[in-house]
């Protein structure tokens, strides 16, 4: 086993794990350590193509890392904790990284909710296909419906088109009054009407659909078409690729196995990210789903607290109540709408780990019941992909965390 150890540790290397790096090492006289489970730093938004962003604050966190002021530990996925240091799985096996300061910097996922066909081939969620294209998978000319909830829809679809897919159309569940209660209250935040505008510009060819969700795939041994349901009207629409998410699900894990307190589903922090526990500090998406600008202003703030440079992180304060707001506001106009609950059937799967249909859930009452019966939660993604969605449609919770929080192999048990 080796060992590592550091004064801060950040777990994340996306905007928010960054951003706090960057921040705790203009303290020279602390040493500062990244570590994630990517082959490639920048999350999900810059995933691959951190080089490439043109954001200053982008720029600044590439001078800290040419700099060498900040270790990276690449390919490394935290399983557990053992007082003052955490236990990761690398390739060339266990590492063991002791730590003064911590900051869980460890992103979200998204949320999917089964429908008939959801498990068909070359159906996928609307980041996870992003994802692999920007891996390399070659989606020119491919028909896309891009569809669910959230601004990702719009991204993923510019981003497709890009790539030169053919978006048939974007689908977004939300109603036209929260969408347009929403847009108003943009003007707290000009330059996310900026953002906005320029982005529905530059997607004004393909069809954006309000009130509209996709209630089932078909095909044979790949996707062929989906029924898309606009209020009382269905129609099918062929398509090559289906990209559905329903925005995002913090990932609370690591947070919750460490002990630190958990409010509405998100971890709870201080005004300088101070988590429960001393000593832990979080930024990002497990503190609320708010994007990129929040994550990078509470990503500051937690790397300048845990660098004892607290008046760096109080110029921050008045900047993060703004992201706060979009925050709430993102919340309130992506909500989920009720009728998203009736679209599995009894045989749909719900637990893909598993093979675990809706109608099998459905005989019990709480997540805990159902996971002794069926095994529901119990596979390898450990009911991150049926936590949520069984969140969602019987309004059971998963609060149950144990490491290993990854599967790993027995030697490293």
């Amino acid at each position: 086993m080796t060992k590592l150890t550091t004064e801060v540790l950040i777990v994340g290397g996306g905007p928010a794990g960054l951003a706090a790096a960057a921040a705790a090492s203009t303290n020279g006289s602390r040493s500062v350590t990244i570590v994630d489970d990517n082959p490639r730093l920048g999350g999900q938004i810059w995933r691959a193509e951190l080089g490439q962003i043109k954001s200053a604050d982008a720029r600044e966190i590439i001078a800290a890392l040419n700099q060498q002021k900040i270790e990276i530990v690449n390919n490394a996925a935290i399983f557990a904790s053992d007082g003052n240091s955490l236990l990761a799985e690398t390739p060339s096996g266990k590492v063991r990284i002791e730590y003064k300061k911590l900051i869980l910097a460890t992103g979200a996922r998204e949320r999917f909710l089964p429908f008939p066909g959801w498990t068909l081939p070359n159906v996928f969620g609307a980041a996870g296909l992003q994802a692999l294209v920007k891996g390399g998978l070659n989606v020119a000319n491919k028909r896309v419906v891009v569809a669910g909830t959230g601004p990702l829809l719009l991204v993923v679809a510019e981003y497709l088109a890009k790539k030169g897919a053919v978006v048939v159309t974007i689908c977004e569940q939300t109603s036209n009054r929260k969408l347009d209660r929403f847009a108003l209250g943009l003007w707290r935040s000009p330059s996310k009407i900026v953002q906005g505008l320029s982005l529905r510009g530059r997607l004004r060819s393909i069809p954006y659909r309000r009130n509209s969700w996709v209630t089932a795939a078909h095909g044979g041994s790949e996707l062929q078409s989906v029924t898309i349901r606009r209020l009382e009207r269905s129609e099918d629409v062929e398509c090559d690729l289906l990209a559905c998410g329903f925005h995002l699900v913090p990932n609370i894990e690591l947070a919750q196995l460490l002990g630190c307190q958990i409010i509405d589903g998100y971890v709870a922090v201080d005004e300088y990210q101070q988590t429960s526990r001393a000593g832990v500090h979080c930024a990002g998406e497990p503190t609320g789903i708010g994007g990129v600008d929040a994550a990078i202003v509470e990503g500051k703030i937690a790397g300048f607290a845990s660098a004892d440079q607290f008046d760096k992180a109080t110029s921050l304060l008045q900047q993060r109540k703004g992201t706060m707001a979009f925050t709430k506001a993102l919340d309130r106009a992506f909500e989920l709408r009720d009728e998203l609950k009736t679209l599995a059937a009894n045989s749909t799967i719900v637990c893909r780990c598993e093979d675990v249909q809706y109608g099998k859930l459905a005989e019990y009452k709480d997540f805990r019941t159902a996971k002794l019966q069926t095994r529901c939660g119990m596979g390898s993604c450990q009911g991150r992909i049926c936590g949520a969605a069984v969140e969602f449609l019987f309004g059971w919770s998963n609060r149950s965390v144990r490491p290993p929080i990854f599967p790993v192999k027995m030697e490293n048990l």
